[in-house]
């Protein structure tokens, strides 16, 4: 390979050098749709909602996949019970089938113990979670939903970049910091020209179960007037429950019916 001089004017590699590679999906897959959910930070369940999604989705009727692009910190397979481990065959890896019919491939699905950290440099990460998508035997989707690292690191550049990705969910909860972390990730998604369907405000509030008021535990969300100053859409505000936080960690995920999502299902299968 010849070297660098640095001048782009004369190059035949200019404005391509840079470019990663599209990922290609195998022959034997296909999928309608890919929706990205994203949070700029992690802890405001970013992972609760991708699954609940993707089990709202289900119900109805569509044929649903979830890649558990968050490498380091996966937690999809626990959320929907499953403890088998994927295997491959004629250079293709299965996903694992959750008890509705989800498919599902994740690190831990890889991982002898579920409990061994994967401890690789930024570039390993991005091309198993590229692998994810390419020799994946995904069968045909009507939606792929990508459950994404918090963040906007080297995995999720590299997906918006190498993947056609539709459309982009941001997971936030109510916390005053949360502004600048969501104008973070929505300028990433203008940069990328990636479509943002809209923000989701996780832990907005808790019913009481005496009065069934509802009490803002980080305070009353600004999220209404932030989404009128950065042009972007609510889908949802969910409430904190409790026994779904408690049927998640037990792997009943697909119990779990929450009404306040409607909306977003709605947008994404416009």
């Amino acid at each position: 390979m010849a070297s660098c001089s640095g001048d782009c004017s004369n190059c035949s590699s200019k404005g391509s050098c840079n470019e990663i590679p599209k990922c290609k999906l195998n022959d034997r897959s296909s999928i309608k749709k890919i929706i990205c959910i994203l949070s700029g930070k992690g802890g405001v369940g970013k992972s609760f909602v991708t699954s609940s999604l993707a089990v709202s989705l289900s119900r109805r009727g569509y044929s649903v996949g979830i890649l558990d692009a968050d490498v380091t910190g996966p937690s999809i397979p626990k959320a929907f019970g499953i403890k088998e481990k994927a295997y491959g065959e004629d250079n293709l890896i299965y996903p694992l089938i959750s008890k509705t019919g989800i498919k599902i491939m994740s690190a831990n699905c890889l991982l002898e113990d579920d409990s061994d950290p994967i401890i690789w440099r930024g570039s390993l990460l991005s091309n198993l979670v590229k692998q994810f998508y390419e020799d994946v035997l995904w069968e045909d989707l009507d939606y792929l939903l990508i459950d994404m690292p918090p963040g906007t690191g080297d995995i999720t550049l590299t997906i918006f970049q190498s993947l056609p990705i539709d459309d982009l969910i941001i997971v936030t909860s109510p916390q005053d910091l949360v502004s600048l972390i969501v104008t973070k990730a929505l300028k990433m998604a203008e940069m990328m020209k990636i479509n943002v369907l809209g923000v989701i405000e996780n832990m907005s509030y808790l019913i009481c179960p005496e009065c069934e008021h509802k009490i803002y535990m980080f305070g009353e969300s600004h999220l209404e007037e932030f989404s009128k100053n950065l042009h972007f859409n609510i889908l949802a505000r969910l409430p904190l429950n409790s026994e779904n936080t408690k049927k998640m960690d037990e792997g009943n995920v697909e119990d779990v019916k929450i009404e306040e999502l409607n909306e977003a299902v709605e947008q994404i299968i416009k």
